[in-house]
């Protein structure tokens, strides 16, 4: 069994300025999985960078907070509850534009690797 604790990952800032903890990738634990799932936030006033990856699919789900989720040129209000699938190839970001911390889960199958992402600012 592999059990984790969401308070006790280490959080980072990732290349596109989300403060993110990576809960399950297989480079980090002794598992093969086909996908990797990250908890991530933003704070009151901030965006990430936009970034595509080339290689992956990736499903946001978010759960607090309020926010504007940009795919190309849609955008769409995000809240808790909201779920996005954001396709391979797509130019993405996210805005908070709520008065509270904006969290969310990111599933990017197959696994998020730092060399198919790419930073468009």
């Amino acid at each position: 069994m592999l059990f984790k604790q969401l308070e006790d990952i280490l959080s980072f800032e990732a290349g596109d300025k989300t403060i993110l903890k990576e809960v399950l990738h297989s480079k980090n634990e002794d598992v093969t999985l086909p996908y990797s799932l990250a908890h991530a936030y933003l704070e009151k006033g901030k965006d990430s960078l936009p970034h595509v990856l080339k290689n992956s699919d990736e499903l946001y789900l978010f759960t607090s907070g309020e926010g504007l989720i940009i795919l190309d040129d849609q955008q769409r209000a995000v809240k808790k509850g909201s779920v996005v699938l954001v396709p391979k190839g797509t130019n993405q970001y996210v805005k908070n534009t709520g008065n509270e911390r904006l969290t969310f889960f990111c599933i990017v199958s197959p696994p998020w690797k730092a060399d198919e992402e790419e930073i468009s600012e």
